[in-house]
């Protein structure tokens, strides 16, 4: 039993380090056609960030870091009101129609859904999901450039049409080396992963038609006959959607975010990306130019795939416990979507030996770069990738991991933690299960454990300013009140955010609010310092950071006080693409200089 899940590993292992080979192999290279996709288009939710992805991806292509030859696009979100992946899926439709007509017919399209302000992992609010640093490569790589890689295999064996995924995940798989995943039938295709009855309550679970087959393939092509949408456990077996492992060996399954905590050898499939064809996108974008302007968020997930199969009903267009928002049309344009789309099918690849993790809070970010000895093997992720700073001892499993970045060997991270993009100093102590990023530390400094601190350079009135928050990796920044009295139901790095307030003697009023005076929270709360030099600003939020953890008094008065919410306004992302090559360039030359003395 262990020696086969051993060797699922293996393969699965195999499998990824092939992927990326292949592409490390693309990379700065024209592609022939057919090799690589025609298009690839990430999503962004509003023109500061188009203008972020776009310096980004002009940056990649100048270092030959992406492969070449190829149309990359970012699309953004109109301005108005939220309009959820699914809108943003419909938008992107009206783009390529705009920009290639008729041609867009013909092209395999990538689709990454990199919309969000990523505010349950805002390291990388400013630049975004899609840029978020992974621990291996020279240079670095990104979940862009990972995705890419682990998609490698797809155009080549893909019909016209476009494959639609989401910037904080990953899906990694093995099949038979002769196999391939196809994308070659009419409707929609979703690639299901087997996982735990528990984790299925928060994803996507199909309902598969009956499968005439005893034996459990690591590739299986099935028929749903309906999709549910983070159903209850008790909807999951009403609708038949539960399997039972049988003679079939719970170690016989590659593990990852999807298959753990398999409950009573029960287990569910649940989804990661979907492809439509270009006659089912035809049919979305000729919807959206009828209805011309969305108002209410739609779920490229729950609104689309919940109206496809031949056990598709209505019923799920008028619940609203998943939404975030109701608005008084979702109902309404729920059901035109079902409508438009009932009798579609959709067609399901299972991968029984694949692992789908997600990337999108400070916890599974830490997790994974940190703890998770599955995806360290899987990726070959480092402890310390592409940085200067001594060797890192393991304790009982957990490392700290260093990413493009310069530290001092005066310099101590516990483990757990993570330094992205940083220079820290000899003095410099950082806790266990810290975020650093973006920062400058070069005075003597303690950050306590489980702080997250990340530094971002701004453009206000036309002069350069910095700026850096600082809080705890476990509080919620999305939380949010409606009237000034319940804000002392927030909570900062574990305090009564009423209680930091005093600390920083700031008083509690409308003003201490950016954005909408009816949602109140810690991302909208304007108590981050602006200061004139980077090393300035992390000091600065280092020290109200430490005033909550003793108790003490520090004054933000002196001040001029953003929120996250404000700094991603002003956010100046040339001068932060700067900071990252000026250390990208001292690593390179320091490792040129070691390796002129060791020749």
């Amino acid at each position: 039993m262990a020696a086969a899940s051993a060797s699922r590993g293996v393969s699965l292992q195999e499998a990824t380090l092939r992927k990326l080979r292949r592409f490390s192999e693309l990379r700065g290279k024209p592609v022939a056609a057919g090799e690589f996709w025609d298009i690839v288009a990430i999503t962004a939710a509003d023109e500061k960030q188009e203008l972020a992805y776009k310096h980004q991806l002009s940056e990649k292509l100048k270092k030959r870091e992406l492969p070449l030859g190829v149309e990359y696009h970012v699309f953004v979100d109109p301005a108005g009101a939220k309009i959820g992946n699914g809108g943003s899926t419909l938008c992107a439709l009206r783009c390529l129609e705009k920009l290639y007509g008729d041609k867009w017919n013909s092209f395999t399209i990538l689709l990454i859904h990199s919309g969000g302000y990523s505010q349950r992992l805002p390291n990388a609010s400013a630049l975004g999901k899609i840029f978020t640093a992974f621990p291996f490569g020279n240079p670095i790589y990104q979940m862009l450039e990972l995705k890419l890689a682990m998609y490698i295999d797809f155009p080549s064996h893909m019909n016209p049409g476009i494959l639609v995924t989401c910037a904080d995940d990953i899906e990694l798989y093995s099949i038979g080396e002769s196999e391939f995943i196809r994308f070659d039938k009419p409707g929609f295709t979703a690639l299901a992963h087997p996982s735990s009855l528990t984790v299925g309550t928060t994803h996507g679970v199909f309902v598969l038609e009956p499968f005439n087959c005893s034996e459990r393939r690591d590739l299986e092509y099935r028929c749903c006959h309906c999709f549910l949408h983070k159903p209850s456990i008790e909807k999951m077996h009403q609708f038949n959607a539960v399997c039972r492992l049988g003679n079939v060996s719970q170690q016989d399954f590659a593990g990852g975010d999807t298959t753990s905590l398999m409950l009573d050898h029960e287990y569910v499939y649940t989804d990661s990306l979907f492809y439509m064809d270009h006659k089912s996108a035809r049919t979305l974008l000729a919807f959206y130019e009828k209805i011309g302007t969305l108002n209410c968020e739609i779920d490229a997930y729950g609104d689309f795939l919940q109206a496809l199969g031949p056990g598709a009903t209505v019923e799920y267009t008028r619940n609203t416990s998943n939404v975030t928002k109701e608005e008084s049309e979702l109902v309404d344009m729920r059901q035109r979507i079902f409508d438009l789309l009932k009798g579609t099918s959709l067609n399901v690849v299972v991968l029984n030996n694949s692992k789908f993790y997600h990337i999108g809070t400070t916890e599974e970010y830490l997790f994974h770069f940190t703890s998770d000895s599955s995806l360290k093997s899987e990726l070959c992720l480092q402890s310390i990738a592409f940085s200067i700073f001594p060797a890192i001892p393991e304790c009982s499993g957990n490392t700290s991991c260093i990413i493009h970045s310069i530290l001092d060997s005066g310099c101590f991270v516990a483990p757990g933690s993570v330094v992205e993009y940083s220079r820290l100093g000899p003095d410099v102590l950082v806790g266990e299960n810290c975020i650093i990023s973006g920062s400058y530390i070069i005075t003597a400094a303690v950050l306590p454990a489980y702080s997250f601190v990340c530094s971002l350079s701004l453009k206000m009135s036309g002069h350069l300013k910095y700026s850096t928050m600082a809080f705890g990796v476990r509080d919620k920044l999305k939380k949010n009140v409606k009237t000034l009295s319940d804000i002392k139901s927030l909570q900062f790095f574990g305090d009564c955010f009423v209680s930091c307030l005093d600390i920083w003697n700031l008083k509690v009023t409308e003003e201490l609010f950016s954005g909408s005076k009816t949602c109140l929270s810690l991302w909208n709360a304007r108590i981050f310092p602006v200061c004139s030099s980077l090393s300035d600003s992390v000091t600065a939020s280092l020290k109200m950071l430490n005033a909550v953890q003793n108790k003490s008094t520090f004054s933000l008065n002196n001040y001029k006080l953003l929120s996250i919410e404000e700094m991603l306004v002003y956010k100046d992302v040339e001068d932060m693409i700067t900071y990252r090559e000026q250390i990208f360039l001292e690593i390179t030359l320091s490792r040129k200089q070691s390796d002129l003395e060791t020749s």
